[in-house]
């Protein structure tokens, strides 16, 4: 026994022996720290419109373009940029950012304010947005990241004033494009299935949001009628220069289809459709659906 646990222990014999008081060691367990909440899943919190949307909300008519991955929505964005109310940046993926507490007390202080964890992501949203449009100049934001067709239902929620346009594409051409962008990556047969998941997703937005439908097929053969329509559909005049719109610095790697398009600074004729038979059969319903096939 080490000389200072015995002359602690001598103490504690007196105190209990003449006042009745006895002194415990208090080790780490005896620390209370403030306890962090366990994260909330994005299925477990409430989503909800803004409660005072004048002071929730500094982004005005959002545009969102609702598509399955390579149909044409990087040229449309192309387009759509070189309006000069519009500002279409690349993909932001803003739905992808999260807001977490970091204990219970910040929980408890932002739920006094009345906000949620769906809030306070909902206020990041589109605070970064914002940002982006105002360094822009212009009056109205553009987002087309594919991936948003998943999350249609919390765009909408989110920004209530939110106009969209869906773009579609042939299935049976998307599932090429998609594979030729990595092949090295996924079979033709996998390319199908998982651009497939993104053509549902369009589907099931376009069914439960009102907005405009575009074809690529029509942009690429038609597009001063197309862009017309868009522009009428945003309440904006139409501007010539949208068909040469000129080469943009926001060109991504790995396009394919559309890098020499973008380059060239109008719109070229896409691809021929596929032939009927040659649509793979996982293909063929979705086909029907959006007017490809009979």
């Amino acid at each position: 026994m080490s000389l200072g646990m015995s002359w602690q222990r001598k103490i504690n014999k007196a105190l209990v022996r003449f006042t009745g008081i006895q002194i415990h060691r208090v080790g780490n367990q005896g620390i209370v720290k403030a306890s962090a909440p366990t994260p909330a899943k994005p299925s477990d919190v409430e989503v909800r419109p803004p409660a005072d949307p004048r002071a929730d909300r500094l982004l005005t008519a959002p545009v969102f373009i609702i598509s399955p991955v390579r149909s044409g929505s990087t040229l449309l964005r192309a387009i759509l940029n070189a309006h000069s109310a519009l500002h279409a940046p690349h993909e932001l993926h803003v739905r992808r950012l999260r807001v977490d507490f970091g204990t219970s007390l910040a929980q408890k202080a932002m739920a006094a304010l009345g906000h949620n964890q769906a809030d306070l992501e909902h206020l990041l949203w589109d605070r970064v947005l914002h940002r982006e449009l105002h360094r822009s100049g212009k009056r109205f934001i553009v987002d087309k990241t594919p991936a948003n067709a998943f999350a249609h239902e919390r765009i909408a929620t989110c920004w209530p004033d939110a106009r969209f346009v869906f773009l579609l594409r042939h299935p049976a051409s998307i599932a090429t494009s998609w594979h030729e962008a990595s092949p090295d990556k996924r079979t033709p047969e996998e390319a199908a299935l998982d651009a497939l998941r993104y053509m549902k997703a369009v589907q099931r937005a376009k069914a439960a949001l009102p907005g405009l439908t575009v074809r690529y097929e029509d942009l690429s053969a038609d597009p001063e009628r197309v862009t017309r329509e868009i522009c009428a559909f945003l309440g904006l005049d139409w501007e010539p220069q949208m068909l040469s719109y000129g080469e943009q610095t926001v060109i991504q790697k790995g396009l394919g289809d559309w890098r020499d398009k973008i380059r060239s600074g109008t719109v070229q004729p896409g691809r021929e459709l596929p032939d009927p038979e040659s649509i793979p059969e996982s293909l063929k319903p979705i086909s029907r659906s959006w007017g490809y096939l009979p």
